[in-house]
């Protein structure tokens, strides 16, 4: 057994990948206009942080971030893009690469983002619902497209994760890497908005399972999950509650891990 910040997970063998750098990414969730953060993806649980999301994205790349997560949350429940304009200017303001997700269902999405700055967009729902859908998009842009694997108890929710199936989460990334899909990310939606910590122990086992680049989010919140997702080779950690609340030191996270 390995224990690390408080955690006890299985021993890693074979997976530690000391010395390689975590990207630490700050997410701007975007609801009816204005930066907010959900409690488990519940939309009923919403907390408001800022009326100005082109202006957060701004102060976290003050402060030292190399990439900004941005998720649509009206249109992740809505099934297309909502707050565009608002992505598209946080897409023009930023000086380094935008990610976004939410609402993207459709080719033309993919490219009206990918032309309007966005350096890669992120499919969810789509996976499960369209895979067709995702190995054209792969077939175009697979340096600019990631999946999103968003799981309750190991099984995936889709449509701004209010739709819970019966589909397993390491069988959907192996499913989606078979078409082409090159980056995962993966979140518990139980932990998300917690607090808490990662789920260590599925983001080690999707990472062994499938083989690539895999960003975890959901429940980062302290300088020690950082480090551990780190050990066990996540490509990159989206912050998000702990940031807004103080509870992680987003500039010292980025000292201590550069």
């Amino acid at each position: 057994m390995c224990q690390r910040g408080g955690t006890v997970i299985p021993y890693l063998s074979g997976i530690f990948k000391r010395g390689v750098k975590i990207e630490i990414i700050p997410a701007i969730d975007i609801l009816g206009g204005r930066c907010v953060r959900l409690f488990q993806g519940d939309y009923a649980q919403e907390t408001v942080y800022s009326s100005d999301p082109v202006g957060t994205a701004m102060r976290w790349q003050s402060l030292g971030a190399p990439r900004l997560h941005v998720v649509d949350l009206d249109g992740a429940a809505d099934g297309q893009s909502v707050n565009f304009e608002l992505i598209k200017e946080i897409a023009n303001s930023a000086l380094i690469p935008v990610e976004v997700g939410g609402g993207i269902r459709s080719m033309e999405t993919v490219k009206k983002l990918l032309v309007a700055g966005v350096d890669r967009v992120i499919l969810g729902t789509a996976a499960v619902e369209n895979p067709e859908l995702v190995k054209e998009i792969c077939a175009r842009y697979a340096d600019s497209v990631a999946v999103s694997i968003d799981a309750r108890n190991g099984k995936v929710a889709t449509r701004g994760w209010v739709t819970n199936t019966e589909i397993d989460a390491l069988e959907l990334a192996r499913s989606m890497k078979k078409l082409g899909i090159r980056r995962f990310i993966y979140t518990d939606i139980s932990r998300d908005g917690t607090l808490s910590e990662p789920n260590f122990a599925a983001i080690r086992d999707l990472i062994s399972a499938i083989n690539v680049p895999v960003i975890a989010s959901g429940g980062v919140s302290s300088l020690s999950h950082l480090r551990l997702l780190k050990d066990i080779g996540a490509e990159g950690a989206i912050v998000g509650k702990a940031i807004y609340t103080g509870d992680l030191n987003l500039k010292r996270a980025f000292e201590d891990l550069s």
